[in-house]
């Protein structure tokens, strides 16, 4: 879907195009830096580079790093400042999933269709991976903000956003939360606390890093801020949609189906992904792909 007007079919077919283009483009730079910034992998010791690089490799959306590429080109267009921030990003998110999948968490055998990492190289390596990602993306953070001096200062706010996201008040806290759901989440408030630390701090702090990086102003962050918010959460509630499945009784773990009900959960996710393209609004035009990628990931069916 796009943020225009429905009346000019020729339009929404090109403005549709316009943004799969750019979004192909944006995600082939992406997978490039992802290699270029890991160690590689006959590097010794070779099995701990070969088991970031396997979960690394594994696919995915990419939209945290999506989305830090895209605010930070609402004010600035060079990438060369960005793309090591968009790829630390999108490293800690994969160590994130890495020990989600462990035994001790989800005990998960596959992600993606492929085996996941403790499955691969051991549970004891696939922790030690998650370790070195989490590590390695701050690494290469702040290798950047010696390399670009001159943005150094920059670097080290976002970093340091980039961080408060994933600590035991954000994305942990979260997978805390997550660990005891079944007995303490009971009511859609409580599982929103739980989604906006374990899902959506990493989401908004991506676009966040993205706009401090580009340079923008304090007022323009606060907006940002907000459209990260309403995003991130939309964007989990819209995974609850699409793993629904009709007569769904409690599950193991609470999802907004299981609390809103199916069409609660569906008149949620409207609700927040207008909120979090309402607040674009005084971006105009230079918003344009956050607003169609926002209806992209809501209307998408896996």
């Amino acid at each position: 879907m796009v943020y225009i007007r429905r009346s000019n079919t020729r339009v929404v077919t090109e403005r549709n195009l316009d943004f799969k283009e750019e979004f192909q483009k944006k995600l082939s730079i992406i997978e490039d830096g992802l290699k270029t910034y890991l160690p590689h992998e006959d590097e010794k010791p070779e099995i701990i580079h070969q088991a970031m690089r396997y979960s690394v490799s594994s696919g995915g959306k990419r939209i945290r790093p999506i989305l830090a590429m895209a605010t930070y080109e609402m004010f600035d267009r060079d990438v060369k400042y960005i793309l090591p921030v968009a790829c630390a990003i999108e490293y800690i998110h994969t160590y994130s999933l890495i020990h989600d999948d462990l035994p001790a968490m989800d005990n998960d055998d596959f992600r993606r269709g492929k085996p996941t990492s403790h499955r691969v190289f051991g549970e004891a390596i696939a922790i030690l991976a998650g370790d070195a990602l989490l590590t390695h993306a701050f690494n290469v953070i702040y290798e950047s903000a010696l390399t670009y001096s001159e943005r150094m200062k920059l670097y080290v706010l976002a970093g340091k956003e980039i961080a408060e996201a994933c600590d035991s008040k954000g994305l942990v806290g979260g997978q805390v939360i997550d660990i005891n759901s079944v007995s303490i989440i009971d009511t859609s408030e409580k599982l929103m606390d739980m989604d906006i630390r374990k899902t959506g701090c990493l989401i908004r702090a991506s676009v966040v890093a993205g706009a401090i990086i580009g340079g923008a102003g304090s007022s323009d962050i606060l907006y940002l801020n907000t459209f990260g918010e309403k995003l991130g959460l939309a964007f989990q509630v819209q995974d609850d949609i699409l793993d629904y499945k009709e007569n769904e009784i409690f599950p193991d773990k609470p999802t907004y189906t299981s609390i809103l009900g199916i069409e609660g959960a569906r008149e949620y996710v409207k609700k927040l992904s207008k909120d979090a393209i309402d607040s674009l609004n005084i971006f105009g035009d230079k918003a344009a792909f956050l607003r169609n990628l926002t209806m992209s990931l809501i209307d998408r069916k896996a």
